[in-house]
């Protein structure tokens, strides 16, 4: 066809990257299987124990989360891979994640934590993968949304910021970073083909229904609810390429909404930018990461009870 978007039964890399862009321009999600006919349910191989590999940034591998068992990466040992891992039959578990990766990292070396795709086998039978949360820019956003909030507390000086050419700039980074997830998807299909693949979402990190808490989390009261929406902005995203590529999604925000950097410290599973808990600013403590490592399972547990 022409632009090369299909030959034969194969869709060209061009062709998947303007029909994610279509999708992701209307923010509608079409209902699709996200079960791979090829892929083994969760729980296959349990005679001989699963073979696990977990990929992703720094939401997956929890730093200064006790205990660090990866000074590198920044990686615990309570994260929710090793949660999953726990609490699953697994005989071989690869956790790969890297605080400040980016999708370029499935690719390629960082400092000593070799390519996370590197993990992936054709023996493997679960792969769980976080990531994108660097690629959109996350520390970036949080730093300069936090310098602009002292210019207009009350206001929206980091909207105002990020829209200045006239369209909102967060919104286009998430829809461009569609095609890279898109592309670690389709590698992880590749070297792992018969593994359960599941999309990990990313929690809720600032109060669902748009107050906000300044200074304590030092954001101007209206941007509050513009960064809300750039956070599910990106997890529609990401669950609408995981829906592409027939793989699991699985989501973190509802399970943390209530939970987030402005609630007190008994009850944030989301650390503020001065934690009272040990773990990274703007990152998931202790109880965040078990809240997504039961997330995962739930929804692992979904597909055994289909199956």
């Amino acid at each position: 066809m022409a632009n090369g978007t299909r030959t034969g039964n194969r869709v060209t890399s061009r062709g998947r990257a303007v029909a994610l862009g279509a999708a992701l321009g209307g923010c509608a999600l079409v209902a699709a299987s996200t079960t791979p006919a090829d892929a083994h349910p969760s729980g296959h191989g349990h005679g001989r124990g699963i073979s696990y590999a977990a990929l992703g940034d720094s939401y997956t591998s929890a730093p200064l989360v006790p205990t660090q068992v990866d000074t590198n990466c920044a990686r615990s040992d309570r994260n929710y891979p090793s949660l999953v891992a726990a609490d699953q039959h697994v005989g071989t578990f690869k956790d790969v994640s890297c605080s400040g990766a980016t999708t370029n990292e499935m690719w390629k070396a960082q400092g000593t934590n070799g390519p996370q795709l590197d993990a992936l086998g054709r023996d493997t039978d679960l792969v769980t993968v976080q990531i994108g949360g660097n690629d959109v820019g996350f520390g970036t956003i949080i730093g300069t949304c936090a310098h602009l909030a002292a210019q207009d507390p009350s206001g929206n000086p980091c909207e105002r910021y990020y829209g200045s050419g006239g369209y909102d700039q967060l919104a286009l980074t998430v829809a461009r970073t569609a095609p890279k997830i898109d592309r670690v998807l389709r590698a992880v299909r590749d070297r792992a083909p018969h593994a359960r693949v599941v999309l990990v979402g990313y929690p809720d990190l600032l109060p669902d229904d748009g107050s906000g808490c300044f200074p304590s989390v030092p954001f101007a009261q209206k941007d509050f609810p513009y960064l809300r929406d750039t956070e599910k902005r990106l997890n529609l995203m990401l669950r609408l390429v995981a829906a592409w590529n027939r793989v699991d999604y699985v989501d973190t925000y509802g399970p943390t909404v209530g939970h987030d950097m402005c609630k007190a410290p008994a009850d944030r599973w989301i650390e503020p930018l001065q934690p009272a808990s040990p773990a990274a600013p703007a990152h998931p403590n202790a109880k965040g990461e078990a809240v997504m490592a039961q997330a995962v399972l739930d929804r692992l547990e979904r597909h055994r009870a289909r199956n």
